[in-house]
This record gives C-alpha cells, sequence and structure tokens, in this order.
C-alpha cells in the first residue's frame, strides 16, 4: 500500500467515524459510584477523579466532531440487567453492553461541550420526569372503566388534565410560568415540572415530553382522587408593566379536590409555601415574591363524575 493510500484510508476513517454517533453512561453520584467498586475489573477508586476523566473523554470525542448521548449508569438496574441475560457484571464488555442499553431507554441527553457539573442535574432531572411519568402511566392504566357508564377511566381523565392545564395557563397570561404539580399515590409522591413562555397574548411555548408528564401526573391525580396540587410561579416581564412590577414573582396554588382544581386562597397559598415539606416547620417568605390566590378554573363541558 502507497504511503497516498493510507493517508487516504486514514481520512476516511476520520471521517466515518464523525459520522458514527456514541453513547456514554455515568456515574452520577457518589453512592452509585461506591457500589460499582465491589467489581474487580471497574478500573477507578474516586468518583471526582471518575467524572474529571469521563469529561475528558467527552470532549475529546466533541473535538473530533463525535455526536454523544449520555445517560446515567443505575448500578441496580445493571445488576437486574446482567441477571436477566445471564451476563458476567464483572466484566467491562457487560458495562459497555449496558451503557448502550440506558441510552436506548432511558433519559439522555446530548453532549455539546458543557462542564459535566452543569449537565448531570439536567441528567438527573430528566430520568426523575421520566420516572414520575411511567409510573403515573402505570397507575392510570389501573383505573379501568366506570362502574356505571364503561367510560375510559384513563382517557377521561388525561382529557380532563389537558383542558385545565391549557385553561389555567390561559388564565395566567403573558410572563414566565413555572408550574410544579404534586400528587400522593403509592410509592414516593409524583412530581411533574412544567415551564412556559407567553408574550402578548400568544399561547405560551410548551415542550412537549414536559407537557406530556405535568398531564398524566395531573390525570393521575384526577382519577385517583389523590391529595395533590399545583403550584404555579410567575416571572413578568417588561412587557407586562400593566399587572404587576418589573422583578417580582407572583406565587399562586391550586389543590386537588372532587377531580378538578380548586383554587387555594392567599393565606393557603403563603403557608403551602413558607412551610417545610420535610419536618413542617415554616420557612422566611422568599424575598421578591407575591402570594395571591389561585385562579378560578372552570370544568370542561359535558364531562360527569366518574368513580
Amino acid at each position: 500500500m502507497t504511503s497516498t493510500s493510507r493517508h487516504t484510508d486514514r481520512t476516511a476513517h476520520r471521517a466515518l467515524r464523525r459520522e458514527v454517533p456514541s453513547t456514554a453512561a455515568v456515574l452520577a453520584d457518589e453512592r452509585d459510584f461506591t457500589a460499582m467498586r465491589r467489581y474487580r475489573t471497574f478500573p477507578f477508586d474516586d468518583h471526582g477523579s471518575y467524572l474529571r476523566q469521563m469529561e475528558t473523554l467527552l470532549r475529546t470525542l466533541t473535538a473530533q466532531g463525535v455526536l454523544t448521548t449520555l445517560s446515567l449508569f443505575d448500578p441496580a438496574a445493571y445488576e437486574a440487567y446482567c441477571a436477566a441475560r445471564d451476563l458476567d457484571p464483572d466484566r467491562p464488555g457487560s458495562r459497555t453492553r449496558y451503557a448502550a442499553e440506558a441510552a436506548r431507554t432511558g433519559a439522555t441527553v446530548t453532549y455539546e461541550g458543557e462542564p459535566l457539573s452543569h449537565l448531570l442535574p439536567l441528567l438527573v432531572e430528566e430520568a426523575d420526569r421520566r420516572a414520575a411519568r411511567d409510573h403515573a402511566t402505570a397507575l392510570l392504566a389501573r383505573t379501568g372503566n366506570c362502574a356505571e357508564c364503561g367510560t375510559d377511566l384513563a382517557r377521561a381523565a388525561f382529557a380532563r388534565a389537558t383542558h385545565a392545564v391549557h385553561q389555567l395557563l390561559a388564565s395566567l397570561g403573558d410572563g414566565s410560568h413555572h408550574l410544579v404539580c404534586s400528587v400522593a399515590a403509592d410509592g414516593p409522591p409524583l412530581l411533574a415540572v412544567l415551564h412556559a413562555t407567553a408574550r402578548d397574548g400568544a399561547p405560551p411555548g410548551l415542550t412537549e415530553t414536559e407537557t406530556l408528564g405535568f398531564c398524566t401526573v395531573l390525570a393521575t391525580g384526577l382519577a385517583l382522587r389523590a391529595p395533590g396540587g399545583i403550584v404555579a410561579r410567575s416571572t413578568t416581564t417588561p412587557t407586562d408593566r400593566d399587572t404587576a412590577a418589573d422583578g417580582r414573582d407572583t406565587v399562586r396554588g391550586w389543590s386537588l379536590r372532587d377531580s378538578w382544581l380548586r383554587p387555594l386562597s392567599t393565606a393557603e397559598v403563603f403557608t403551602a409555601y413558607c412551610t417545610d415539606a420535610d419536618t413542617g416547620e415554616p420557612v422566611p417568605p422568599e424575598h421578591g415574591v407575591d402570594y395571591a390566590p389561585g385562579l378560578p378554573l372552570t370544568p370542561p363541558p359535558g364531562t360527569h363524575d366518574h368513580h
């Protein structure tokens, strides 16, 4: 082979490498990292060093033009994965196969050169959001049909939740809105977050994945008549001067009652927002935040109370 041919082959190889995407699964926290240290072939003994080396690898791939998808490495899920496929978990090849599976089926983000310290919280948040949606979907699937009229309860609850979210956002109007829905269900509480921004009376911009997860969690609360509610924190902009002072946020709240959203009073919103969820102790009100009553929301016409 001539030197020209070898050069051509290397150039083609580099070009082809840029066409093949890469995947990586990262141990985001110290606990998961410690769990993997029991495997003899796991080559790391310090979580900080592991993250630095992972970031160096990701940056190198990015510099080569390689697109890398990042997922979370879950040691418990990895152990179950290996057991189900009769794989030795103490082999690098098994970890590689699991990383590819995690990228295919789990929460992922695309690495674009940012520090891992910035990216990992987003990845963990996406994993939590997906887990809540999957749990809510499973709970909804168990609701079955109405004993009296045969209505699909899950479908009806989702339609009701979608109507509630659209009406709620329309009522909030212009501004940037951060909504949190929490529902007490079997197992850990279900939590979903929705970000929306509306300008000049136009419909708010929404992310499809966030909206789907939010409506699914809310639908679960409505279908199961479970305790829960929604808190909305709205940030005004210079175009909203007629409704609120610049630089201040407004917090409103609603509770789930009788398969709908009941607006909370100002006092109820203040109490809910200024109470530590773990200890029940009061916490100081946040500077620059106004507490306001929830806005009345009208149930969709033609709906019935299904059991």
